[in-house]
């Protein structure tokens, strides 16, 4: 599974990391980080559909993004319509890189979400060095354990977290935490097949109190109304927006659907 070998490049990579900024540097540059903390939460919690704006380069579905924007121009459009920033900072499968997230955040006012596969604590020191203010979970690479120290310290650095799932149990685990965040990947990790049924699925899982945020294939008009009516709270969006000539005119135009 794709997924897998993700999780393993990223094992590979993160020595390379640390051997230009030690651990214990990388905790002191997050700890003394005294840039802008807009609240991730916040911006998705408000009454009405929130957009999570993507910047990414490259996916393994999609392979290498033709972008129709620079990033500066991408992030004035989304300054002037999204709620929120995702920035994909995987290397080897979606060609990002942490300073994509430091360009954002000095250009930026909005909220940034560092999307990457997160399975060492390093990796949450640097989110909230580079300007970070929530992080990706992803339930089918962690362990109940991790997820849970991992939820514990992305709240003690000052940043939220958005926790992934893709299934029922990982909707169960992601409940069990008490996640306030929690994102439905309509994407099948195994076959990388959009299904929004997914979402549908287990939104009838969601107790009051949570916001409800789903990830992939928002492609149309359509797929906005469907998922608005199953009782999503905000929208992350990566590839429509990365194709569009203008994702600020997308953007408005899909809430106001």
């Amino acid at each position: 599974m794709i997924l897998d070998q993700i999780v393993e490049d990223k094992k590979k990579r993160l020595p390379q990391h640390k051997a230009r900024i030690s651990e214990a540097q990388m905790r002191r540059l997050a700890e003394d980080y005294g840039g802008p903390s807009p609240s991730f939460l916040d911006a998705l919690a408000k009454p009405g559909i929130s957009i999570i704006g993507e910047f990414k380069k490259a996916s393994p579905s999609l392979g290498k993004i033709e972008s129709k924007l620079e990033l500066t121009d991408r992030i004035g459009e989304y300054n002037d319509s999204v709620d929120a920033i995702s920035c994909l900072t995987e290397e080897d499968h979606f060609l990002g890189n942490a300073d994509y997230l430091k360009k954002i955040r000095a250009i930026s006012p909005l909220p940034i979400i560092r999307k990457d596969f997160m399975i060492e604590e390093y990796q949450f020191y640097e989110a909230k060095a580079i300007g970070a203010n929530a992080v990706l979970l992803i339930a089918a690479i962690l362990d109940d354990a991790q997820m849970k120290a991992f939820y514990e310290l992305t709240k003690e650095l000052g940043m939220d977290a958005l926790v992934e799932t893709h299934d029922e149990r990982e909707m169960e685990r992601a409940l069990k935490l008490d996640a306030r965040i929690i994102g439905v990947n309509n994407r099948d990790l195994r076959d990388f097949s959009i299904k929004l049924d997914t979402t549908a699925r287990l939104a009838k899982l969601m107790p009051e109190g949570k916001v409800f945020v789903a990830e992939s294939g928002i492609v149309s008009d359509a797929n906005v109304r469907f998922l608005k009516d199953a009782g999503v709270d905000a929208f992350l969006i990566g590839r429509a927006f990365m194709e569009a000539e203008n994702p600020r005119e997308l953007a408005r135009h899909w809430k106001s659907l």
